[in-house]
Order: structure tokens, then sequence, then C-alpha cells
């Protein structure tokens, strides 16, 4: 407080020195890698030079908000690569750039080709342009199941796991040879409800009606001529020659953000003294134990032992923090996980309920959120998503890798002696027998009957309501909405408008995103080939020793 004057001083310097320049008439953004939600969270001092800041779809959207609010900036240009971004974010991207339009900046997309996802986001911009040679490559979604049983066999190893129902497939990755008849009809009725939204919005977007989109998706794969002669773009042209596009008559000045924001006005400082929202963020594998990411990223995504994790120590303790200041009037939780330990979700839900006990909470889901990931939901007052949204997976599951044939395989000998009855029913030697089945059903069951009992009181039905959408089956968020998981379709900002009406704030209050308490951290050494291996090793060990999980499958 006392460096107030200093900053705010040193902020109108800084404004009048931008006034001095001119910003370029379009502002260019590259899209070429995945854009998180929310900004990366702060890494240890000795991962900075690991680890690069990612681009956010939150601060693209205060950059976009910049850009709005300068009356010399005509517009801007995306520029898309083929990005593996969900569904959902993809519609995140697609409000940014729906609230540009509707602030009368104009919005381009240009590509030398278009995927289904890079097509999707420019079909919310106000042209659709292609590089000469360019294609438009087939549209449409399609999932593929990988089924290692066979394979585990060959080698000795064999998956012993207990779902809730066949609708519950996480393990049939490591218990199936083939694809079940539900999975396949689980990723029929997500696929549906995917392509009926790409379908959408290639209609809005190209105003075509419903039949015309889908003859665009079903016409495709496009050339650049077959392109413009289809109308799935508006003309083929180089990136040089966007400056001669987009003129109208004057000379137009293009660049990219840092050329843009040097002559800029910044936002004035202001002092934090008074009420915010809090956003807590759980993002990742829900596991009993600390948050972490990767020392490094991983050079190939390796599910859940390699993912982002949300520890009920770091998240219980933020949420304590929340529900102890009393300047966070309300709170927006931020949940982009498949779920994990049933033990940590119900950690982090009791810990959440506390602070929706003191003042609102409201959850935003981000790409996935189910089974753990819907759990920690529950707390919600309201709860938002978006169309594109993965969520449900009400349902558990638990079992083991059994490693006895390989070590048989191997000619290694492998003796245990051990005291107690059931003290090896968690070993990876044998199969669960018919008593330990019967004990590892007892406990899902247990957990399972509780999550419904859960979902059951949050949503305010009875518990036969939610069994039918339950055992596992995952839904769209739009999907979701029809069968009242969620309450409204919308993104962060929807939930973030949401938290402050419910708190009877202003629109001009802001939401600030919540750090776990500060504390003493020990000397860490340079991340290597080896700290990448340990975080996975002890990713799988975590895995292995959770009693329940409530993991969904992607």
């Amino acid at each position: 407080m006392l460096l107030f004057p200093f900053r705010y001083l040193w902020w109108l310097i800084g404004s009048l020195r931008a006034r001095l320049g001119r910003p370029p008439d379009y502002v260019t953004f590259l899209i070429e890698e995945d854009m998180p939600a929310l900004p990366d969270p702060p890494v240890p001092p000795w991962q900075r030079f690991f680890r690069r800041q990612r681009l956010s779809v939150r601060e693209l959207g205060r950059r976009f908000e910049a850009i709005e609010k300068d009356p010399r900036i005509k517009g801007v240009a995306l520029h898309l690569r083929p990005v593996p971004m969900s569904l959902a974010l993809l519609q995140d991207m697609r409000e940014l750039v729906a609230r540009l339009r509707k602030s009368g900046k104009r919005v381009i997309a240009w590509a030398p080709f278009y995927t289904t996802g890079t097509y999707y986001l420019a079909c919310a911009c106000d042209e659709i342009l292609l590089l000469p040679t360019g294609i438009v490559q087939p549209l449409g979604l399609s999932s593929t199941g990988l089924f290692l049983a066979q394979g585990l066999a060959r080698v000795g190893i064999q998956a012993d796991f207990v779902q809730v129902s066949p609708y519950k497939t996480a393990a049939d990755v490591l218990t199936k040879s083939k694809m079940s008849d539900e999975m396949r009809e689980q990723i029929r009725w997500l696929l549906k409800s995917q392509h009926e939204q790409l379908a959408e919005a290639i209609k809005d977007g190209r105003k075509l009606d419903a039949d015309g989109a889908l003859q665009v998706i079903d016409g495709s794969p496009y050339t650049d001529e077959q392109a413009v002669a289809r109308k799935a773009v508006d003309a083929v042209l180089p990136e040089e020659e966007l400056p001669q596009r987009l003129s109208s008559g004057a000379e137009v000045r293009m660049g990219d953000w840092d050329q843009a924001r040097r002559h800029m006005s910044r936002p004035a400082p202001r002092l934090r003294l008074g009420s915010y929202v809090a956003i807590i963020r759980i993002e990742g594998t829900i596991i009993d134990g600390r948050s972490g990411r990767p020392p490094v990223a991983p050079p190939v995504e390796i599910p859940i032992v390699g993912d982002p994790r949300a520890g009920d120590l770091t998240v219980v303790q933020v949420a304590r923090q929340v529900a102890a200041d009393r300047r966070a009037a309300a709170a927006v939780v931020y949940v982009d996980s498949r779920g994990g330990s049933v033990t940590a979700s119900e950690a982090m839900r009791q810990a959440l309920a506390v602070v929706a006990a003191k003042k609102p909470v409201v959850i935003a889901m981000g790409p996935v959120a189910g089974s753990g990931g819907y759990w920690v939901a529950t707390p919600g007052r309201w709860i938002v998503a978006r169309p594109g949204t993965l969520t449900g997976s009400i349902g558990v599951l638990t079992g083991k890798l059994v490693t006895g044939g390989l070590w048989a395989k191997l000619l290694v000998n492998r003796e245990t002696v051990a005291e107690g009855r059931h003290s090896l029913m968690e070993g990876d030697e044998k199969p669960y027998t018919a008593e330990e089945r019967q004990i590892v059903q007892s406990m899902i069951d247990r957990a399972y009957g509780t999550f419904l009992d859960v979902v059951a009181s949050a949503r305010g039905v009875t518990r036969g309501e939610v069994e039918p959408i339950a055992g596992g089956k995952v839904w769209t968020g739009a999907q979701a909405l029809e069968r009242k998981l969620v309450d409204e379709l919308g993104g962060l900002d929807t939930a973030i408008a949401k938290a402050r009406s419910l708190a009877g704030l202003a629109d001009r209050v802001p939401a600030l995103e919540v750090h776990p308490p500060k504390r003493a951290l020990a000397p860490q050494s340079l991340p290597t080939a080896a700290a990448l291996a340990a975080y996975l090793l002890e990713g799988a060990s975590q895995f292995n020793r959770t009693p329940v999980q409530a993991l969904m499958e992607l």
C-alpha cells in the first residue's frame, strides 16, 4: 500500500509514453500450441529455466479486452496452426472472438490449412482465409481406443479390476482386448453431441442452414479452390497479402502483441483492499498428497501418472485460506480433472463445503470434470460447463496389475512371508480370490453409494433420479445440462459473473486466483531425465496404493 503512489505515477508516465506512438491497425496472434484455461501456476525458481510460461486463454482474453478499449486498433488476425485443444477450450476461445467482434473489432482467421479444431475456431471469425495450395482437412470427430490385455498377458501381466458398471470404462485399456458394447455406445453419444456442436458452429459462422452445415462437413476435405467454391473459406491468399486484404483504401499496419502493447494504455493500478472473487484451481489427477507438475514437460503425454496432480493437502489448504479471508466474498472453483482418489476427492469436497457455508461457491468446469472431478464440484451452488466439457462419470473402480506371471517368464523367483489373513490382498503376485473380490466389491459399493448420495443432495434430486445417469456414464456439458448435472453453459467468465451476482458484488470487483500458503522450500536439484522418471514412478505408485479410484476415461 505504501508503494501505491509510486506504482500509480509509473503507470501515468507509461500511459503518456504509450500515447506518443501508434499501435498497429491489426494485431496478429499466432496460435500454435495448446493453451491452458488459467495461467500456469507458479513454479520453483529452479524450474523456470526449463518450463516456458504458456499463453493462457484467460491472458488472451485480457489482451483482447485491451484491444477492445483502444479505438485506434481495427481488429485482430489469428494465424492458426493445428493445435490439439479440447472442444471446451476452443469454445472458450470462440467466446473471446465473439466478444471482440461485438465491440466492433474485425477478426480474421488465416491458416496454411485447417483441421477440424482450427476450422471450428475460425467459424467464429468475420472471415476465413486460406494459403494457396492449402486444404481444409476432413472435418469430423473420432475416438480411438487402445486395449492392452492380450499384450500384457504375453509378458505375464494381468489387470484385475472391479468397477460399478460396464460403463465405468477407465480400466478397459488394461482389462479388455477389444472395445465393449457399453464403451462403444458411450463414445457414440458423446461424438453425436460434439458433432452437433461442430455443425451448429459452421451453420452460424458460414450463414448456412442445418443441411448446408452438414454438407460442408461430409463434403470435406477440400482443396483451396474447392474450399472457396463450396464457401468453406472466403478467400485464398498468402499471409503477405493480408494488409491489402484488410485495407479500405488507406495503408494498414499489422503487428504482434508485443509491438501493440508498447503503444496501448494499461489499466490503472488499483489498491486491492476491497472484496474480490477467489479462484481455486483443481487441475489434473486428484491424489492423496500435494499438488504437483512434472519437473519438465514429458516428450509424450503419459495419462494419469504423467498428468499434473491436484493434491488434497494443497487444495484443502487453499480452501481453508479462502474460507478465512473476509475479503474473498465469493469463490469460483475451476475444475479440469478426470478424477482420481476417492479419499482425496472427499477431503476437497468437505473443505469446499466449509467455504460454501460462508460465501457463494460457483463451479467452472474446464475440458474435463468427471468422476472425482464431479465429486469435488458438488459443493457449488451453481455449476457452469462448456457444451463440449466431458463430465459425469459418476462411479468408482479399483484394482491392481498382477505381475506374478512376468517374474515367472523372467525366471525370477519371488517368495513372500506374510501375517494377516488379507495382508497380501493388494499384492501384485496373484489376482483377487473369490473372498477378496467380495471385499473389494463391498468397498466400491460403499464408495459408489456415497457418491450417489452426495450428488443427489447437491443437485436437489433423489438417489433414484441420479442412478440412471450415473454408473460411470460420461456426458458432454450440453447433455449434462439436460440431465440437471450442471446449471448453465458457459466458461470461467460466466462462472465469475454468477459468483459476483450471488455475492451482490459489482462487475468491476476483481477475480484473483488464490495460491497455496507460502512455506519454506528446501534446496532443489536441477531437473533431469531422472527427475522426470521419478515423477512418473511416483505417480504410478500413488495410483497403485489408492484404495478406490473415481477416475474417468477419456
